[in-house]
């Protein structure tokens, strides 16, 4: 029988991960979720709307104590099936773990309940920093204030989020994007938001 395209990202990705000294329940809850990604990937041409379409069937029908989780999984496992070869590399010299970011567990909330305390919130200068940034990259390349506001506002969430993190990170950015992302149920909030995430990600960065 002939190991189809998505077999071989796999077990790449688990091969990486067991170098890295992962465990075996680990190497196992990840194949378990990579088992149900793979049939939405199959066929799929190799570009990032193919896998976030795959990614966003299977999050559907998993449960959502288990999105957190398996969403990273799909980010870790992605150069893998693009066959990044730069990008791996990258990721094979970045993989690590942060004890403190692991244990940091944000609290769960609801979007509403996020969105609510913006208004009520004072953000302090380097959280303003990185916003003013983002709104005047956005205003330079000819957005218009709706799109700004919705945005900044998307961005807002984020930094609320990220407010009790132990560590200011690209780590603690990455779960704080995963404990979000299951908050939001219609996919083109969904995808607006995780262009947010991209946009704002070298803003915030760069304030930090």
């Amino acid at each position: 029988m002939k190991i189809t395209r998505e077999q071989i990202a796999i077990n790449a990705y688990l091969k990486f991960l067991q170098s890295k000294g992962a465990p075996s329940g680990k190497l196992y809850k990840h194949s378990l979720f990579l088992d149900k990604l793979s049939p939405n990937l199959a066929k799929k041409a190799l570009v990032r709307t193919g896998f976030s379409a795959a990614l966003n069937t299977t999050i559907e029908a998993i449960s959502t104590e288990d999105r957190i989780e398996n969403l990273s999984i799909a980010r870790e496992f992605y150069p893998f099936w693009m066959q990044d070869i730069k990008a791996i590399a990258a990721f094979n010299a970045s993989y690590g773990f942060d004890v403190a970011t692991i244990q940091w567990k944000p609290l769960p909330s609801s979007l509403n309940a996020l969105t609510k305390s913006i208004d009520n919130t004072q953000f302090d200068e380097t959280e303003t920093k990185s916003l003013h940034t983002y709104m005047l990259a956005m205003l330079e390349n000819g957005a218009e204030k709706s799109i700004i506001d919705t945005r900044a506002k998307l961005a807002k969430v984020i930094l609320m989020r990220m407010r009790d993190a132990p560590t200011k990170n690209n780590k603690a950015y990455r779960m704080a994007v995963d404990m979000i992302l299951p908050l939001f149920t219609v996919s083109e909030i969904r995808q607006l938001f995780l262009t947010v995430v991209r946009e704002f990600y070298y803003h915030w960065n760069e304030s930090v």
